[in-house]
């Protein structure tokens, strides 16, 4: 059993954690192994000699440790993960395994606690029957088989991402999604409340996300404004274009860090120092509460908006209210 014979084995049973669905944080060494050991396959087996093998947490690391001793896994001793360990081959390999339909626990006693030492796991017979052709021509119609019982983890777990996201409505009627949370729901107050109250009619040309860079982003719009946006640079979370009054209204919406002070209000001036529209600058609060904690550094001359009470905002000094201050009316 030489070196290359177990990273050869270990690098087939990642490329059957790919195509078994597995999110791309399973599809890595100790997964991968996990894999092997459950199904009982050392590094000079053919996947076709694949087998059931009832394991323990503790026991299935050992497998591995001897199975593959010239994978490294702990440090103190390359060849074994550290004890404690233990929680995250349970946690972040075991678990996925058994919710993508590859393991079974307890078959024997599914009532078993979670923290019970004699829980064990070992391959589902479709799982069994899927590996046994990998490498071979049968491969797909077998995995196609599994996937019609099983739906690949990697969607499973993005169909409940996409449950929970927050949907928000843009001035023009379309709807975006964006990724579930306080900031996110804020976001979308600002969009479908402040925008319809203070820039009627408004265009949304930029949109953040906590989960993606961005949801709307209108760079050709921008450019029209004079604006080219580092790619680089913080973007606020909301840029709308107040197309009436030639604004170029930004907010920050904060629920737990940064309102928009002396330095951001600098940054946001650098970062659209071409713009040909004034320059607005908003935070964004969900409630007066929250307001109240940020209030001391919010920036002269810009404006603070809370969502429960919509109707009103709060304006820093300054000659204009709700205005560019390097421009003349």
């Amino acid at each position: 059993m030489t070196k290359a014979q177990q990273e050869k084995k270990l690098d087939e049973a990642k490329e059957i954690l790919a195509a078994i669905g597995m999110p791309p944080r399973q599809q890595n060494t100790r997964t991968a192994l996990v894999l092997l050991s459950m199904f009982n396959l050392g590094p000079t087996q053919e996947w076709a000699e694949v087998s059931s093998n009832t394991l323990g947490i503790t026991e299935c690391m050992d497998w591995m440790a001897d199975h593959y001793p010239d994978i490294p896994k702990g440090t103190k001793d390359p060849s074994r993960y550290a004890p404690n360990s233990r929680e995250s081959v349970r946690k972040e390999s075991v678990h996925q395994l058994i919710d993508a339909g590859i393991l079974v626990k307890n078959s024997d006693a599914p009532g078993r606690a979670t923290n019970d030492k004699n829980n064990r796991y070992h391959p589902s017979e479709l799982a069994i029957k899927a590996l046994v052709t990998f490498g071979t021509p049968a491969w797909a119609d077998a995995l196609n088989e599994f996937h019609a019982e099983w739906t690949k983890l990697t969607e499973v777990w993005a169909a409940a991402r996409s449950v929970h996201r927050v949907p928000v409505k843009l001035p023009d009627g379309t709807e975006v999604k964006l990724s579930p949370g306080e900031h996110s729901e804020l976001i979308g107050a600002v969009v479908e409340r402040f925008a319809s109250q203070f820039t009627p009619g408004g265009t949304i040309v930029y949109l953040g996300d906590t989960g993606s860079k961005w949801i709307v982003n209108k760079p050709e719009y921008l450019a029209d404004l004079g604006v080219v946006v580092d790619a680089h640079g913080k973007m606020p979370d909301v840029v709308i274009h107040y197309t009436e009054r030639d604004w170029l209204v930004l907010v920050e919406a904060v629920t737990s860090t940064g309102p928009i002070n002396g330095l951001r209000v600098a940054q946001l001036k650098e970062l659209f120092a071409g713009a040909r529209p004034g320059l607005v600058f908003v935070t964004a609060f969900q409630t007066k509460r929250m307001f109240r904690k940020f209030a001391s550094e919010i920036a002269w001359e810009t404006e603070a908006w809370v969502a429960e009470e919509e109707t009103h905002m709060v304006h820093f000094n300054g000659e204009r209210f709700l205005g560019p201050y390097d421009k003349a009316e």
